[in-house]
Formats: structure tokens, C-alpha cells, sequence
């Protein structure tokens, strides 16, 4: 589906583009303190320009994952169980398909999923695997992609939101928009940004990743802002539903961090976590997954079987490819280009 990111000064401002859409059964937009991003059409278009609100491209683009298998009818169910269904249309899509020769060497780029721990449990029974690694989380597949399935816990102080990396709830609604403009109008007014997915099913509320804590647990003034959320929902005679939640991130090992994560703040115009034991890269619209990175101590020069494709407006196509190549990067092939960074991890740039 065509996007199109508007530029808002306030949740408020989204939410209000929001609800007029939803009137032309258009449900689908994802709210932020600095904009809103909806389905690109002529009604959109109209109703932005009404509200003096201005298209920026630069807001537009998708990361998405390819893992390659020899085997991809036997891995995808492993995928499947872990990942659960993307019934609310949020996160990064993930593609299994053939591998043409085999890569027996770990991954440098590997996934982590956290889930509600019902979800995890499921999960974890389809597969038939025992969870291992350093945090006991990860699950393999059976070609040796790798997994940290991690469950979630209720976060601590509300009754209708769960700490999955960041704090989410959900809330299935017919009415998403009226919750959503409720939910901005609270937002905007505590000044702590959030993530307002609408969607025909309800209306998910998240915090972005960490953005809860303040460094020793929940901060006490956004769950202050959660109960307000929760007694705006229930007013609205509304039920959280945690079911199909989850959050999803990417790691990449690199032998040099600071050039392997500047290579992909360039390509990606990410933002840097300032925190210093962190080396997390995020959207600054958080509209796309996290990137963080992980020392390893020698060179992995098997290609990954785990890759990404980025789809950026046709005209940027060409930004993105320079920015990939002065950040040390090469590019592999062409129409669509796929580029490496500096330690080969490959990304599929194409609109």
C-alpha cells in the first residue's frame, strides 16, 4: 500500500487528519507527535491541505526482512509460530524464500521478537524447541536462523499495558478514530510523545522502545499518562486486549561498530540513542524497527541468510544509494540495486 507521511505540529494534528479519513473508510494511519502517515489518495491529499498540513517525502519509506532458506516450505511454520499473525499491520513484513547455495555460518543479523507471554508460551509449543543462548530466549530454525523470543510482563502500575521493549496496549474498537483523537488530546497535553496506530480493528497506543523508563523503571509520569489512557477507554466502554501485540528489532554484529552504525544511519536517516551503554539506531517518526548492534570479536565472511529491503519514493532511490556509498558501502547489483555495508551485511534499496 502507497503511504504518504504529513508533517503535524502535535498528535492532536494527526489524529485530526485521522478521523476525517476514517469518515471516507480509510481507518488505517499511524499518529506521532511530529505527523501522521495514511494511505496516499486524492481524499487524503484534500483533507491534509484543509488542515494545513504539509506531505514530506522524507517520512516515507519501509524496512522489511528476507530470510533465505534451502528449505523455505519447512522453515516458514517456524516464522509463523514465532512471529504470530500480524493482525494489526505494524510491523516490518518478513519474506522466507530460496536459498540458492548453502550458508552454514551463523548470521551476523539476527531477531528479536517479544510477545505476551501467553503468545510466547504458544509459540515455543508449536516449535517443539527449548530456548537457549545468553538471556535463555533464542530459538533456531532449521537452517540455524536465530530468534531471541522474549515474553513480556504487565508494566508495572497499570492494569491495561504490558512491557514489551516499549509499553503498549490495545484497544478493539468500532470507533477507532474517536478513541485516537481522545488519546492524542492526553498525549499532547502530558508532552510525552506516542505511537497511535489506527486501524478498522481498534487502536494500538505504544510508547516506542524504552521511551517508558526513566532509568529506574516505569516513569512515574507516563504511568500517569497510561491510567489516564485507561480511564479514557473505559469511558468509552473499552476492553485492552494484549493478544496480538508485539515488538520487533534487529541486532547486527559488526567487527567495527561505530562504521558498521554509521552505515546504516546514513542509508536509513536513523537517529542515535544518546544513552551511552546503548547502540541503538531508531526512526526518528518511529514508523520502522530499531537497529541496535553487538560487538563481535572476528569476521563472519559467509553472507547472511537474513537481509533487508528498503522501499524509499522512486526519486530517492538514488539519495539513498550515495548515502550508502559514502558511508562505505558497495554496491552489488543493479535494477534493484543491492548494496553491502562496510562488513557485507546486504540491503535491497528499491521503491
Amino acid at each position: 500500500m502507497t503511504t504518504t507521511w504529513y508533517d503535524a505540529p502535535s498528535h492532536a494534528a494527526g489524529a485530526a487528519l485521522a478521523e476525517r479519513l476514517a469518515q471516507h473508510g480509510m481507518p488505517d494511519a499511524e499518529i506521532r507527535s511530529s505527523g501522521v502517515r495514511v494511505r496516499a489518495a486524492e481524499a487524503a491529499r484534500v483533507a491534509a491541505e484543509e488542515l494545513g498540513l504539509i506531505a514530506n517525502p522524507a517520512g516515507v519509506q519501509s524496512l522489511d526482512v528476507v530470510i533465505e532458506a534451502a528449505d523455505p516450505a519447512a522453515v516458514q511454520p517456524f516464522w509463523d509460530a514465532v512471529l504470530g499473525p500480524d493482525l494489526l499491520r505494524r510491523d516490518p513484513t518478513f519474506t522466507v524464500r530460496r536459498l540458492a547455495e548453502p550458508r552454514p555460518l551463523r548470521n551476523r543479523i539476527h531477531v528479536d521478537v517479544v510477545r505476551p507471554s501467553a503468545a510466547v508460551d504458544e509459540a515455543r509449543a508449536v516449535t517443539g524447541l527449548e530456548p537457549t543462548g545468553e538471556y535463555g530466549v533464542m530459538l533456531p530454525d532449521d537452517e540455524g536462523n536465530e530468534v531471541d523470543l522474549v515474553p513480556g510482563d504487565p508494566l508495572p502500575g497499570t492494569t491495561d499495558w504490558l512491557a514489551l521493549f516499549a509499553a503498549m496496549t490495545f484497544y478493539p474498537t468500532s470507533a477507532p478514530a474517536q478513541l485516537a483523537t481522545k488519546v492524542a488530546e492526553l498525549a499532547d497535553a502530558a508532552g510525552i510523545p506516542l505511537m497511535i496506530d489506527v486501524r478498522a480493528e481498534g487502536v494500538v497506543i505504544d510508547s516506542g522502545k524504552d521511551q517508558w523508563e526513566d532509568g529506574e523503571g516505569a516513569d512515574p509520569k507516563f504511568v500517569a499518562l497510561a491510567a489516564q489512557i485507561e480511564a479514557a477507554a473505559k469511558d468509552l466502554g473499552l476492553r485492552a486486549d494484549p493478544t496480538p501485540l508485539r515488538f520487533v528489532q534487529f541486532g547486527i554484529d559488526a567487527v567495527d561498530v561505530p562504521t558498521v552504525r554509521a552505515f546504516w544511519l546514513a542509508l536509513l536517516g536513523y537517529a542515535e540513542d544518546n544513552r551511552p551503554y546503548l547502540s541503538d539506531i531508531y526512526d526518528p517518526r518511529r514508523l520502522n524497527p530499531v537497529l541496535f548492534f553487538q560487538q563481535l570479536e572476528e569476521p563472519r565472511r559467509q553472507r547472511n541468510r537474513i537481509s533487508f529491503e528498503l522501499a524509499v519514493p522512486e526519486g530517492a532511490v538514488a539519495q539513498r544509494v550515495a548515502a550508502a556509498l559514502s558511508a562505505g558501502g558497495r554496491v552489488l547489483s543493479e535494477k534493484p540495486y543491492l548494496v553491502a555495508d562496510p562488513e557485507g551485511n546486504e540491503v535491497v534499496i528499491g521503491t
